[in-house]
């Protein structure tokens, strides 16, 4: 049976050889005395060749009789970032640390224990996580200048084209020229028109009854709305719940039913929709499905921007999004999200 110290040495070995650092072994002239195979593979350095300085000891000012290596010169330092040039001139971002290991009471060389530790994926990381962070102002400024202009084309631009409807109407009841009250009735009916152009391109930009009503109320409104004018569509609605959400969710769920109906519309040749959305104890869960052409998912995936955005409004919220879809026989979002603060039921 292996005694503790024998265990002992058996695990150390093994995590010297498996650890994801870098260890090496030097000495005070940077002499590699010995190194793992996680060094070699960061560094591509070898036995006895020289740890070279990296860009920080490179560049800094010494003292007079200063070791160059600031990892040598203070004996032991918990953590270190800076870049290391490798085998091939490259130089890579590294978090090393250092310790003395051992003097030799005779000659009084010492040697040194180097980590290293690559900081790439750490990079990379940080890099996705500010461009998730951006994605999301991105999103947050659309949606709140959708609003603004929502807002301004309610209130601004269709009040006055109200006004104007008014107007003309009272300006009709003085006119006794029939040519001309059919010219201005004319002028009255394509200004309604635009009126009601106006409304549309309101409610698409930023439903109202999103901000007053909530979620439940403004998809029942779209879909109503898109029944009326795809009759031929049989499209069914269910939700387990009429609590409010975080305005924020609601409005990112708006806009993927609003996509994947747009979807659904254009390119599924469906005869039945159903949206289902639903809460449980720690989600909200949304399913559109279709029994339209279906289509390949692979291949456009690259291609459907509408997919996309879908799917970045989606994780913004911290949810998970999946589609399925087979030819000739429909299509399948899901959508899941972290439950979000309730608020009064709607009423």
């Amino acid at each position: 049976m292996m005694d503790e110290m024998q265990l002992g040495n058996k695990y150390l070995k093994q995590i010297f050889q498996n650890i994801q650092d870098g260890i090496i072994i030097m000495d005070e002239c940077r002499e590699i005395l010995l190194m793992n195979p996680s060094a070699k593979r960061l560094t591509g350095w070898n036995m006895n060749d020289r740890v070279p300085f990296c860009s920080f000891c490179e560049n800094r000012n010494l003292k007079e009789g200063e070791n160059r290596c600031y990892l040598i010169e203070s004996n032991e330092v918990p953590y270190f970032l800076s870049k290391m040039p490798t085998y091939h001139g490259n130089k890579i971002d590294v978090e090393m640390s250092t310790a003395l290991m051992f003097t030799d009471r005779k000659t009084e060389k010492r040697e040194y224990l180097l980590v290293l530790r690559d900081q790439t994926i750490q990079l990379k990381e940080e890099e996705a996580r500010f461009s998730k962070l951006m994605i999301k102002k991105l999103i947050e400024a659309k949606e709140s200048e959708h609003k603004r202009l929502a807002q301004e084309l309610h209130d601004g631009v269709g009040q006055s084209l109200y006004s104007i409807s008014v107007a003309l109407q009272a300006i009709e009841s003085y006119v006794h020229n029939p040519k001309l009250n059919t010219y201005i009735e004319e002028v009255r009916l394509e200004l309604e028109k635009v009126m009601n152009d106006i409304k549309l391109y309101s409610h698409q930009l930023r439903p109202h009854s999103i901000d007053q009503l909530g979620i439940i109320p403004s998809l029942k409104s779209l879909l109503e709305s898109l029944q009326k004018v795809h009759p031929e569509i049989n499209i069914r609605f269910d939700a387990n719940s009429t609590a409010r959400c975080d305005p924020s969710v609601e409005i990112n769920v708006y806009r993927v039913v609003q996509e994947a109906m747009h979807n659904v519309l254009k390119y599924a040749s469906a005869r039945h929709v159903f949206i289902q959305l639903n809460r449980t104890s720690n989600h909200i869960e949304l399913t559109v499905e279709d029994d339209g052409v279906g289509f390949d998912i692979e291949s456009i995936r690259n291609e459907g921007l509408g997919l996309k955005h879908m799917e970045e409004r989606i994780d913004q919220l911290g949810g998970t999004f999946s589609i399925e879809s087979v030819l000739g026989q429909g299509t399948q979002i899901k959508i899941e999200i972290p439950k979000c603060k309730e608020d009064a039921p709607y009423d």
